[in-house]
């Protein structure tokens, strides 16, 4: 079953961008921290959706917000839950990939594009496919690596504490970079 919002919480790329600076409705990502980092819209705060509810104080009540993730769905989700609560949110139709599809640019603060979730999976995947496959070709002893790593996601999923998220963090490749200095920002 995919979330759904009412249609008039909806805007388009093309919409929010003709906005003006003084009438744009604030923008709120709702996606982890290493995904705003690798490309957000100017202006937008990160509070990522399992973080929405407990944040709900950094909303400003009175004004509608325009909730951000990657193609819609998280944002949807965020949307439904704020209007529960009486909140006035819209949903950026597409997310970021819709923005950066019609041509409008991106902050990145990261030189990597890929979330550290997907770092996390793909990390994970090669340990356990390289456990397995080593466990049938080499010694058996090999398929402890894969139920190691298991048993980490495992964790992961139970705590909320990623012991490979948190070193994936610390890598050379996660690490913010300085923003190119636009006309009249820096000091000479």
């Amino acid at each position: 079953m995919e979330a759904t919002v009412e249609a008039g919480a909806i805007i388009t790329a093309h919409e929010l961008n003709s906005k003006s600076a003084g009438v744009k409705p604030p923008l709120v990502d709702v996606r982890s921290a290493s995904e705003f980092a690798s490309g957000h819209l100017a202006g937008a705060i990160s509070i990522p959706l399992d973080q929405i509810e407990s944040r709900i104080a950094d909303l400003d009540c009175r004004k509608s917000v325009v909730l951000v993730c990657k193609t819609g769905l998280r944002s949807t989700i965020a949307c439904n839950l704020l209007q529960q609560l009486d909140r006035k949110a819209m949903v950026l139709q597409g997310g970021t990939a819709a923005w950066e599809q019609a041509g409008f640019p991106l902050v990145s603060s990261v030189k990597t594009r890929w979330s550290l979730e997907r770092q996390v999976r793909l990390i994970a995947g090669v340990l356990v496919a390289a456990g397995s496959l080593l466990a049938l070709l080499v010694d058996a002893r090999w398929a402890y690596l894969s139920g190691f790593v298991g048993l980490g996601l495992t964790f992961a999923g139970i705590t909320d504490f990623c012991a490979m998220g948190i070193l994936l963090d610390k890598m050379p490749w996660n690490r913010p970079r300085k923003p190119p200095c636009s006309p009249g920002c820096c000091s000479s």
